[in-house]
């Protein structure tokens, strides 16, 4: 910063103060997120998927359409994570007993199983990266955070 303020003093960088130390921060999360996955043969994108299902209400199941809107990929893309999902035994594919031009998209024991572990040492790995944060500081930052996020989320 100090050199930025040098180089340019009549420019504010203030910003860079926090979306430089945001975007380091989610490198470290990404690498870390990675690493953990990787431990229960998964990657971010299966495990987003599997999390969405296991999210949702016994027998865990959604549309292809549900699974659309929480993940943000495009249709094309999902069609692809399915089939690798369904290949590795993690979910299965039925049709939709509603409208039979359409499937149903369910979570296996084994698809349980491996993002509920999965889950568990993210949640726990993740715990220590804030030790250093009281309860009440944990939820500030978390009240600040969605506000900054609530923006590209709409």
């Amino acid at each position: 910063m100090a050199g930025w303020q040098r180089a340019l003093p009549t420019v504010d960088v203030s910003p860079l103060e926090v979306w430089s130390r945001v975007t380091r921060l989610a490198q470290h999360l990404q690498r870390q997120r990675t690493a953990i996955f990787a431990q229960h043969e998964l990657e971010t994108w299966s495990f987003d998927v599997l999390s969405a299902l296991r999210r949702s209400d016994p027998p865990h199941e959604l549309s292809p359409s549900q699974l659309l809107a929480q993940t943000l990929v495009t249709s094309g893309t999902m069609t692809n994570r399915l089939r690798h999902l369904e290949d590795r035994g993690l979910i299965s594919r039925r049709p939709d007993p509603v409208d039979a031009r359409s499937v149903r998209v369910r979570l296996t024991p084994e698809g349980l199983r491996r993002v509920d572990a999965a889950l568990v040492d993210l949640v726990t790995r993740e715990d220590t990266l804030l030790v250093g944060l009281s309860a009440s500081q944990r939820t500030q930052l978390a009240e600040l955070l969605k506000v900054v996020v609530a923006p590209f989320d709409s």
